[in-house]
């Protein structure tokens, strides 16, 4: 009985032995070097992982300039700087890099607008907006339940007096995520050197529109006067083309009785 155990021991031990090595060599023959580059960009990203280049996070966008799905300027978080390393590391050249950063389009605050009703619900925007389109009068204008507070990782928003969002430009990466989560579409990206916008989305006639916030554009034309080649007004609102590189001039929003466009 000693001996079979002796030589049942021996055998699993070989076996073990032989499946082991069998492991180590498959191991080595096929493994899969990983590409250096991979582990300096992870290194160069911000590692926010918050999805505004369009990958589900850093490791997956380092993988995507690797393998050329995704471009070397992709990720707004890191900006210039990082685009810049991310070139650096994979040997070619790049275009400058343009910051963006989120605008808020309402300026229809407690003080501007009127309540229709109180809501009594989630603490969510989109929950509100299902709501008979929100307490507010104006239909078209900020809820105020700060969602694009919440969904900032870095800090860049926050809820003034008034109820309304306002961006500290400075914190502000462009990441988008507060873009993505205002229902009401208020909040667009820009660069920060473009000056004039129209702070509006009110799309009733002026009449309306004025009736419903001392903020509106009222679609009056006197912004498209001074600047015909650049401002145009399209279903009540005040419109501006920046597609020939206009980033502003103090002359368009000087006649505007509402101040709902404004150079700053």
């Amino acid at each position: 009985m000693e001996n079979i155990f002796i030589l049942g021991l021996a055998s699993m031990g070989g076996l073990g032995f032989l499946l082991a090595s069998f492991l180590a060599l498959a191991s080595k023959k096929l493994k899969v070097e990983e590409d250096p580059r991979l582990a300096m960009i992870r290194e160069a990203l911000p590692s926010a992982n918050c999805g505004a280049c369009g990958m589900p996070g850093c490791f997956n966008f380092a993988e995507g300039v690797i393998e050329n799905e995704v471009s070397i300027n992709g990720c707004p978080v890191g900006g210039a700087k990082t685009a810049q390393e991310i070139a650096r590391i994979m040997c070619v050249e790049i275009e400058g890099f343009q910051r963006k950063v989120a605008k808020i389009f309402c300026q229809g605050g407690l003080k501007e607008t009127e309540k229709k009703a109180a809501y009594y619900g989630i603490v969510d925007c989109k929950s509100a907006s299902t709501i008979s389109g929100g307490e507010k009068i104006c239909e078209w204008g900020c809820l105020g339940y700060s969602n694009c507070v919440k969904t900032c990782k870095f800090d860049a928003i926050y809820m003034n007096r008034n109820g309304l969002p306002v961006v500290d430009e400075d914190n502000c990466t462009g990441c988008g995520k507060c873009v993505e989560a205002c229902p009401r579409n208020l909040i667009e990206l820009h660069p920060p050197e473009v000056m004039v916008h129209v702070y509006c989305k009110n799309h009733d006639p002026g009449k309306i529109a004025r009736k419903i916030c001392k903020k509106a554009c009222i679609a009056c034309r006197l912004c498209v006067k001074p600047c015909p080649d650049n401002i145009r007004i399209e279903d009540n609102l005040a419109v501006i083309d920046y597609s020939n590189g206009f980033i502003g001039d103090r002359i368009c929003t000087e006649k505007c009785p509402t101040d709902s466009i404004i150079y700053n």
